[in-house]
């Protein structure tokens, strides 16, 4: 009865956990290399130039069945447990893990840049949804009746594995009170054994009267023993994977405080100083798995009935072997990481004092097969911290085992702690417990001194006893002439002068006579009424308020002539002889009647026969022509060439614009600027009279010169 018992024991606390190691100095600042654990970003503006670890080791246990007073492990050890209270029931769990961080190394690339090789070794066992009432029965049943265990859904592995790991981290954004880092860890998995276990309805149905005990259900079981010789722990029992990635922000909001300067006053970062009010940080650890190469997976039948003492085998394997069908054998399934999310606050309330608020949530299925799954825990954790001392005291609730309190230091290379030992100390019914010690050679970042507080570095300040600015190499400024004038604002730091000549006395430049503070002009000599300026032009406007200097004109101009008189100074008139609106830049505009007037003498313009030559006889009207161009010497005009529609289109088009080109040419013969001119042939296209009468056609071929608006 009793091998019976423990057999369906067993196979119902198999389900594999993971607690978080280093409670508490995790939160730590200092912790270096650690922090790779937890969120591999930590390791990049770390307080720590580098941190070795020797040796670091972390035990947890867990569980909500069975509450012992720690007093009594110190009084006497075989009460612990005899006198334990037992708080059974039908989802009881339980629960521990071994972390071992081995050699491991953590150093700074530069200010933005880190990396970190290490080693660790994992061990981790849990048992989930446990039927408390059987751990009370065992050893105890009475064979003399009858019982039912139905266990349902069991799943459960158990993996032990050694990790080789590398971790790369750097700033990702550092904009003065906003500050971000991230990092990833790439860990090497190397197996030395596993086991899991997975089952959907198992039962046991026990008949007194018979003796026989019914049992149902099928079931899974591997282990990573391949021969019946051969142990389970073996280094070359499979290898993987995983990965680790996170980010941490945080909130510098006094970042100009931890800034110091050089002597050549640029800005140097106190890396030894924590720069953050608030940080956050966020991590998932653990993605990955292992391909297990030695192992094998059987299945069983467990529908049968048999009498209760065949169940004589002394151990889980040998009693599946001896008692049920094997229905198959496979390879074993590969071993899933515990993945979880990681979430922390950090508050640094001063100086010296924090307060850590932390998540860890599993990420992998509670019933997966053959997958290791972390526990959920919250922590809040307040601590005293300093560059060779901390001191931590964590209070957290773990998933199966409830609130912890605990205690953990830090004092140079060496550190320990627990995340329950509190709690266990001051209960009478504890339910957990947890160690961790270690022993490392951290280098830590220098803190820069500032004993005169004027920011600058005490190493490199010249006065390191007297504020002085970094301009000065940290040294008070100098008044070497006793004027009230320090050296570095006086220009004659040798001479006394007043301040409002900047320490020097007063020159007289130009050497008019007037000294250069009540010179208006103290590099151009000038006269005493004009306050010292020059009036070249002798117009009463001195000539640095004389829009003409050289050329004398009214004030109300500003000194600039206007010969025209029509109120735009002729620096300004395009026509300065010639009176015209300032709308058309004082030149006089074209009007209609002029317009027209033009047109006329244009449409008398005579023309060789089919050709483009001009007749002599039109020479006097070109004349006029010009003369009106002249009075107008802004407007511009186009020449346009029109013939009757005698002939093709292709050659009227043609003598159009060879006519329109010949005025063009003679009007610029004559000194009008070609700029103003332009010339187009129309052909035929706009007759003004019918082409269908001698007079019309007549009318049709003409020249005209239009007025370009």
């Amino acid at each position: 009865m009793k091998r019976l018992m423990l057999f369906v024991i067993f196979i119902s606390i198999t389900n594999i956990s993971n607690a978080q190691s280093y409670v508490g100095f995790l939160t730590d600042n200092y912790s270096g290399i650690h922090g790779v654990i937890s969120n591999p970003s930590n390791i990049v503006d770390s307080r720590l130039k580098i941190d070795i670890n020797l040796i670091g080791a972390s035990a947890f246990f867990g569980n909500d069945y069975i509450g012992f007073n720690l007093n009594n492990a110190f009084s006497d050890f075989n009460k612990t447990f005899d006198e334990a209270a037992t708080f059974p029931s039908a989802n009881n769990s339980l629960a521990w893990n071994i972390d071992v961080l081995g050699p491991a190394v953590m150093f700074n690339l530069d200010e933005n840049n880190s990396l970190a090789f290490f080693t660790r070794g994992r061990a981790f066992f849990n048992a989930n949804d446990i039927d408390g009432n059987i751990l009370e029965k065992e050893g105890g049943f009475d064979e003399n009746e009858d019982f039912l265990i139905n266990e349902g859904v069991i799943s459960g592995s158990f993996n032990l594995w050694a990790e080789i790991g590398v971790t790369y981290a750097r700033v990702l954004l550092n904009r003065e009170q906003h500050f971000l880092k991230g990092g990833i860890s790439v860990k090497y998995l190397q197996s030395a054994g596993h086991a899991y276990i997975f089952s959907d309805g198992l039962s046991v149905n026990y008949d007194a009267d018979s003796r026989l005990a019914e049992t149902s259900g099928e079931l899974i079981f591997a282990n990573s023993s391949t021969s019946d010789e051969g142990g389970n722990f073996d280094i070359n029992n499979g290898n993987g994977f995983a990965v680790d990635i996170g980010f941490t922000y945080e909130w510098r909001p006094d970042h100009a405080n931890y800034a110091k300067l050089d002597a050549n006053g640029n800005s140097i970062i106190n890396k030894g100083k924590n720069k953050y009010k608030l940080k956050f940080g966020v991590s998932v650890t653990d993605i990955g798995q292992i391909k297990n190469s030695n192992g094998r997976e059987s299945t069983y039948d467990l529908n049968t009935t048999q009498d209760i003492d065949n169940f004589d085998g002394t151990d889980l394997e040998e009693a599946l072997e001896q008692n049920f069908d094997l229905i198959s054998t496979t390879p074993s399934l590969n071993s899933i990481m515990p993945a979880a999310l990681h979430t922390n606050m950090d508050w640094n309330i001063n100086s010296k004092f924090y307060l850590n608020t932390n998540l860890d949530m599993p990420l992998t299925a509670r019933n997966k097969i053959n997958a290791n799954r972390s526990m959920s825990q919250v922590s809040l954790t307040p601590r005293y911290e300093s560059t060779l001392f901390s001191l931590y005291s964590p209070i957290s609730v773990v998933q199966y085992v409830g609130l912890q309190w605990g205690a953990g230091l830090r004092f140079g290379p060496i550190y320990m702690g627990s995340g329950s030992i509190m709690s266990a100390i001051v209960g009478k019914n504890t339910k957990s417990i947890d160690l961790y010690a270690g022993l490392k050679i951290p280098f830590y970042q220098n803190k820069l001194k500032d004993k005169d507080g004027d920011s600058i570095q005490d190493k490199l300040d010249n006065c390191p006893e007297k504020p002085g600015p970094a301009e000065n190499q940290g040294c008070p400024w100098k008044d070497s002439d006793g004027d009230g004038i320090l050296d570095k604002d006086d220009d004659c730091p040798q001479k006394a002068g007043p301040q409002e000549n900047n320490g020097c006395s007063w020159k007289d430049s130009d050497g008019d006579g007037i000294i250069d503070k009540d010179d208006h002009c103290p590099n151009t000599a000038g006269a005493k009424e004009h306050n010292g300026c020059p009036d070249s032009d002798s117009d009463g406007i001195v000539d640095k308020e004389d829009r003409c200097p050289n050329t004398p004109g009214p004030i109300e101009n500003k000194g600039c002539p206007d010969r025209d008189g029509d109120t735009l100074v002729d620096i300004d008139d395009s026509c300065p002889t010639l009176a015209g609106p300032i709308s058309n830049r004082g030149c006089p505009e074209v009007t209609v009647e002029v317009q027209k007037q033009l047109n006329a003498y244009a449409k008398t313009i005579l023309f060789d026969t089919g050709k483009s030559t001009i007749k002599v006889e039109s020479l006097s009207v070109m004349v006029d022509i010009i003369q009106i161009l002249r009075k107008y010497p802004n407007a511009n005009f186009t020449v346009e060439g029109h013939t009757d529609s005698v002939g093709s289109s292709i050659s009227n088009q043609r003598l159009s614009e060879a006519r329109a080109n010949a005025v063009r040419d003679f009007l610029i013969n004559e000194g009008i600027k070609p700029n103003r001119l332009s010339a187009q042939g129309l052909g035929e296209d706009k007759p003004i009279a019918s082409n269908a009468t001698r007079a019309g056609r007549k009318q049709n071929r003409r020249v005209e010169i239009n007025l370009i608006k």
